[in-house]
């Protein structure tokens, strides 16, 4: 499966897994069946030497008790016997010639022709009928073993045997013990890799529950194995590092923002004594919009470190609340102002941060675009998106993903009807992903307004 952005999945079929812990398992698996493979290769090649020393025992174990049955008849009763042997004998062909028929054979190889010869020499026979010699011959289409016999009387028995040894993979239990074995060591590789990589997988979700909540993410055991035990410290160590720099930073920022109220406080008294109206309109103007900033860069510092508690919220309800308290205080009232998607959806969240992103969405949305129409999807792919259309000038493509940074503003914005700090988007995008989501923003197509795309997980 690869991924086309949040809460956008597109499946593809991938041959080579995407976790360690699958082309791990699959390399090994890969590797086992090689070698399970190499070890039936050599089981069939081993079998069909045995299957073919079998065989060749049996046709010359049936050809030395047709020859005894022949050669112990009186010489007048031989054909006689032949021929009701020639009935029993079946697909067998039985001749009985002056010489050994050697047309359309061949000398067979020795190793054959040592087993044929001690089969039948191994086989209880009186001594008086034993051959006086013996031609060991093959032929082929289809295969057979020709085995002739020198009788007393001179003449030559010749007894043709269809040659066709047992499959190996007939052979009963050939692949069940290789099939048994593979299963067996499929599960332990398995086993081994999940058991193995578990640490890696644990240190993942650390590290991403880390990343959305910073100040309650859990430490990791810092026990097993040496080098697990090593990162699992080293990633501790970071971690607390991290949350004192957020403190000392979230701790200066309230310092900064006490410090400074106070002066803004005394400086709008003084300002109320200005005799000159438009003078002190706009001294009042700038104070109003230092103590935004402040406020704003407050907010910012604390939202990094917010403790706020997950709970199930219906998100349907928390979107159309924003909309209606967004709709109170614009000028065109209700009227900029849309709602669309189930009446219901409920989502663990973080209430008061995630309404704070969604307010700042839909400010933005009404301030530079005249509107904010907003679309609730249904989950799907365990995200739910939440899109907050406008009817604005859009904004430039390289400038898309840079709004996001604190205090970032397109400069066409800035005047006094909108007001602002820059830090809108930055305290909606880490609400959003201190929940495990993302934001996004695109220009709708034609340059009418602008989309900004929430995803919140399941």
């Amino acid at each position: 499966m690869t991924r086309a952005g949040p809460g956008r999945s597109v499946w593809r079929w991938r041959p080579w897994p995407t976790s360690l812990a699958g082309r791990t398992a699959l390399t090994l698996l890969i590797g086992f069946a090689l070698v399970q493979a190499i070890g039936l290769g050599i089981h069939t090649y081993n079998q069909r030497i045995l299957n073919n020393i079998e065989a060749q025992r049996e046709v010359a174990t049936r050809s030395a008790l047709i020859y005894r049955r022949i050669a112990q008849a009186a010489p007048e009763d031989q054909r006689a016997v032949l021929r009701a042997e020639q009935k029993t004998a079946w697909p067998r062909r039985l001749l009985l010639t002056p010489e050994p028929p050697f047309r359309n054979s061949f000398a067979l190889p020795l190793p054959a022709r040592q087993i044929l010869r001690a089969s039948i020499i191994a086989f209880p026979m009186a001594k008086d009928i034993r051959p006086h010699g013996m031609t060991l011959r093959g032929a082929i289409n289809p295969p057979r073993v020709m085995i002739s016999f020198h009788m007393r009387d001179g003449l030559w028995l010749t007894v043709i045997s269809p040659f066709r040894p047992t499959p190996p993979w007939r052979t009963p239990g050939f692949a069940t013990a290789f099939i048994i074995m593979f299963m067996l060591g499929a599960a332990m590789i398995i086993w081994a890799v999940l058991r193995l990589t578990a640490p890696v997988r644990t240190l993942a979700a650390a590290a991403e529950q880390l990343g959305r909540d910073i100040g309650n993410a859990p430490s990791l055991p810092e026990s097993g194995p040496s080098e697990i035990a090593t990162a699992a410290i080293a990633f501790n160590t970071m971690a607390a590092r991290i949350r004192r720099f957020v403190e000392d930073r979230t701790f200066l920022l309230t310092a900064i923002g006490h410090d400074l109220r106070t002066p803004i406080t005394r400086l709008k008294l003084r300002v109320e004594f200005l005799d000159d109206e438009a003078m002190r309109d706009k001294f009042m103007a700038d104070l109003d919009e230092l103590e935004a900033m402040v406020a704003s860069t407050l907010a910012f510092g604390r939202d990094i470190a917010a403790s706020e508690a997950m709970v199930p919220v219906d998100i349907a309800t928390l979107l159309r609340t924003a909309l209606d308290e967004a709709a109170d205080v614009a000028a065109e009232g209700a009227a900029c102002v849309s709602f669309s998607g189930p009446d219901h959806l409920t989502l663990r969240v973080r209430p008061l941060s995630l309404k704070r992103a969604l307010a700042n969405l839909i400010a933005n949305a009404i301030n530079y675009g005249g509107a904010a129409r907003v679309r609730l999807h249904q989950p799907q792919r365990d995200m739910v998106r939440i899109d907050i259309e406008d009817d604005g000038p859009g904004i430039p493509a390289a400038e898309l993903e840079r709004v996001f940074e604190p205090f970032r503003r397109i400069e066409t914005s800035r005047n006094r009807r909108t007001g602002g700090t820059g830090l809108g988007l930055a305290i909606a995008r880490n609400a959003v992903r201190a929940h495990g989501g993302d934001i996004t923003l695109a220009n709708r197509p034609g340059g009418a307004g602008l989309i900004a795309s929430v995803f919140l997980p399941v």
